[in-house]
Formats: structure tokens, sequence, C-alpha cells
């Protein structure tokens, strides 16, 4: 059983940065790939980013692709998104979640464990 806690959410004004922060309890934390999802008002959920679990392999979504980056701290239980230019359609509920696998996913059936959301608004 994992269990993630995200923080770091909020309030961004465009052009800005955030980093978001995901917790996870457990041992073995190292086991697992994890990955950052997102999700907006009437819109599917989709991928943003993810990392392998030894963290030496990771994916961006294109929309995302040189403005985002995901880390991972197999010491410390925690993963990581730091998001640079944000823009208006980067907001939405971002969601942290482990999958038990050494490949990275970015299909989201394929994770085992999510977190409760943070929300990340974008103003002008």
């Amino acid at each position: 059983q994992v269990q993630l806690v995200e923080s770091g959410g909020g309030l961004v004004q465009a052009g800005g940065s955030l980093r978001l922060s995901c917790a996870a309890s457990g041992r073995t934390f190292s086991s697992y790939a994890m990955g950052w999802f997102r999700q907006a008002p009437g819109k599917e959920r989709e991928i943003v980013a993810a990392i392998n679990r030894r963290g030496s392999n990771s994916y961006y979504a294109d929309s995302v692709k040189g403005r985002f980056t995901i880390t991972r701290d197999n010491t410390k239980n925690t993963v990581h998104l730091q998001m640079n230019s944000q823009k208006y359609e980067d907001a939405a509920v971002y969601y942290c979640a482990a999958g038990l696998t050494d490949a990275l996913s970015t299909w989201y059936g394929r994770y085992d464990y999510w977190g409760q959301g943070t929300q990340i608004t974008v103003s002008s």
C-alpha cells in the first residue's frame, strides 16, 4: 500500500513558475514508476510527465515539453514537478500517481495509487 500526498498547488500568474511535490508513504517507493496527470473541467485526465523507478528515464507530454521537469528522490520518497512558463491551459487538478512497474508508463490504467489532487489556477 502506498499513500500519496501532493502539495505546492495554488495560484500562479501566466509565465510564472510553480513546483509540485508528492510525498509517498511506505518503504518501497523505489519500486514504483511515478507519474503526474492533470484533469481540467470537462476534459479527460491526461498524462503530464512520468519517470521510471530509478529516475533514469522520463517522459513529457508535448504540451509541457521544455517547460516542466519531473524529478524524484528515492531517499526521501518524493517526486516533484517543476512547472515553468505557465500557460492558461495548464490550469487543472494535478494528480500524482504510482505504478508498480520498472518502466514509466503514460497510461493512467497502469498506475496503482493516486493522490488526492492539487489545484493549479493560472491568472493573468
